[in-house]
């Protein structure tokens, strides 16, 4: 059965929450690759409006196994907000599976990200400041907090304090900003540890091991094309791979057992932030598609541009046919 990849192809809010769940429910697993909270997707059920920035897509569909991949930073707070909004409103979350390997968002690496984004000055990049990309850069600089060191308290706090002692020189000495507390953000992130704990697992494992027994996996993009790392227009881009290769390095799965890749596209073009934007829309038309993408999920400063030919109206999607068969 196959491994199926959606990812978006140009800046983002193309759609990709709806096209996940409408697929998601002829699938067994749906799985978040990369990103964190940086990015939004809407889905409606039955009239209900569920907007979610961590957790996937899939999780609202009875008998799919929603998956947090290792290439996902993970805000716990964040996580559990989600988690018990949807629970408040009758859904059920505890099918939830987290990879160990994935990388947690610490308060001071937000903390970092606004700071350092304020300092750019003209040369902002238009980040959401919610520590994505500060906790990339950790990750990289192997310097970074996986979800596996809650269960370990002296791990966990020499990392914190590790991270802490140059960060802190830069916010002192830098930035003429406060000193952070290295033990509060340990008792922080741990206190989060035995809610979570249920809930990890080795997800490359995991979905490997539902492969060769016939499931069919479906990996769900956070951003889009246009904003990967190495791919989209940089500096102005996420600081992950939105693309189908990251559906690999973001969970373990081999890129041999990826079947298919499916690309959601729209009319017009939007994009959150910085950058160039070529066919940018100043007019009544940018004015009115930028409020009705923020209202989608999405962070707030979409910018709206013309593909292609604008149309009179926005477009009706057509009826649902039923779940696919694969």
């Amino acid at each position: 059965m196959p491994a199926v990849v959606v990812v978006g192809t140009q800046w983002g809010d193309e759609g990709k929450g709806k096209a996940t769940d409408q697929l998601g429910q002829g699938v067994d697993y749906v799985v978040k690759f990369n990103g964190g909270n940086n990015a939004g997707h809407t889905v409606v059920i039955d009239g209900e409006t569920f907007a979610f920035h961590l957790l996937p897509a899939g999780v609202l569909t009875p008998g799919v196994t929603p998956v947090i991949g290792n290439g996902v930073v993970v805000d716990l707070e964040v996580l559990f907000q989600e988690i018990e909004e949807i629970t408040s409103r009758g859904k059920d979350a505890s099918a939830l599976k987290i990879s160990a390997n994935a990388h947690l968002i610490p308060s001071y690496n937000r903390v970092m990200d606004r700071t350092t984004e304020r300092f750019l000055g003209a040369r902002q990049l238009g980040t959401t400041g919610r520590g994505i990309g500060p906790t990339y850069a950790d990750k990289m600089n192997r310097v970074g907090l996986r979800v596996q060191d809650l269960f370990d308290e002296s791990i966990l706090r020499q990392k914190v304090h590790s991270a802490l002692d140059q960060k802190n020189s830069l916010l002192l000495k830098v930035f003429n900003r406060p000193a952070i507390d290295p033990d509060a953000v340990a008792d922080e992130l741990l206190s989060y540890a035995e809610r979570v704990r249920p809930m990890v697992v080795d997800t490359s494992l995991l979905l490997n091991q539902a492969l060769d027994a016939g499931k069919t996996v479906l990996f769900e993009a956070g951003q889009a094309t246009m904003l990967d790392i190495d791919h989209g227009t940089y500096p102005f881009v996420t600081s992950s791979n939105p693309t189908a290769g990251g559906a690999c390095t973001g969970t373990g799965v081999g890129p041999t057992r990826i079947d298919a890749v499916v690309g959601v596209v729209k009319a017009y073009t939007t994009r959150v932030g910085e950058g160039p934007f070529p066919t940018e829309l100043t007019d009544a038309w940018g004015s009115g598609c930028a409020p009705r993408e923020a209202s989608t999920g999405s962070p707030p400063g979409v910018r709206a541009a013309a593909a292609g030919t604008t149309p009179s109206s926005p477009a009706t999607p057509p009826a649902s046919t039923g779940s696919p068969t694969w």
